[in-house]
């Protein structure tokens, strides 16, 4: 049985997480666009984490999963700020963040903020997972349709099929102007830790060439990419899972070094 979240009010979105107790550096998952933190990635993390006494915070972003709010009401400044939110009230010490497609973007912006507050230190190291840093436009824009824009200036949205759920992807016009005030990729994210980063290059979402893109604009003496040559974007399989864990397991022993 999978125990019940529990649930924090943000900004009046009631968020919904789990936090296992457990030793620091910890790790926290961020999922990507559309995800939840039941998926398979975050649950074997949860169960490495309780394997190994490491403390481990995952949550769904407003719209997702098991928490409140409409889906297309959500920006990545919204989804940024629930992100800190609840990693300033349920974690301690150095964390690793593991950040999946969008969640890697989230997880920049996170470091960004973060050391603009003075809390920099509370981060570890980072785990990004198929990035998606900037995706909205970096990968979608120069893709629009004709029609693509109209709906966007006429609707407020547009819609493509999904290769994972039956219901389309939504993509609003607030979501693309957020993203544009959120970028990361247009100068140097100084993380001031340790960055992996595992990329397939099969992915259909991603392209390998936009995470080795994300490495120019990262230190590169504290960047390593791993690029699975069968790799697709969801990264579940099991020897996904196993190289996941092993480099988590990499980045504790690096912190604790």
């Amino acid at each position: 049985m999978i125990e019940a979240p529990e649930h924090v009010n943000v900004e009046g979105s009631n968020i919904a997480y789990r936090h296992r107790a457990g030793a620091a550096p910890g790790v926290v998952w961020l999922g990507g666009y559309r995800s939840d933190m039941l998926g398979t990635k975050a649950e074997a993390l949860d169960a490495w984490a309780r394997d190994n006494s490491r403390a481990f915070l995952r949550h769904d972003y407003s719209g997702h999963g098991e928490s409140g709010g409409d889906f297309r009401d959500g920006t990545i400044s919204r989804w940024l700020a629930q992100s800190l939110a609840i990693f300033r009230q349920r974690t301690e010490g150095p964390q690793i963040l593991v950040g999946s497609s969008m969640g890697a973007w989230i997880a920049l912006r996170m470091v960004q903020e973060l050391h603009k507050a003075g809390e920099g230190d509370r981060i570890g190291a980072l785990l990004l997972l198929a990035p998606a840093p900037d995706f909205t436009m970096e990968l979608m824009e120069p893709e629009l349709t004709d029609a693509h824009r109209r709906d966007l200036e006429t609707k407020g949205y547009m819609e493509e099929p999904s290769e994972y759920s039956p219901e389309p992807n939504t993509y609003t016009r607030a979501l693309f102007e957020d993203g544009r005030a959120n970028r990361v990729m247009d100068g140097i994210v100084d993380t001031h830790c340790p960055v992996t980063i595992i990329q397939g290059l099969a992915d259909p979402d991603v392209p390998h060439t936009h995470a080795l893109k994300l490495v120019e604009h990262l230190p590169a003496d504290d960047v390593t990419i791993s690029l699975v040559k069968d790799g697709d974007h969801r990264l579940s399989r099991p020897q996904d899972i196993a190289l996941i864990l092993k480099a988590t397991q990499g980045l504790v022993e690096r912190i604790c070094d």
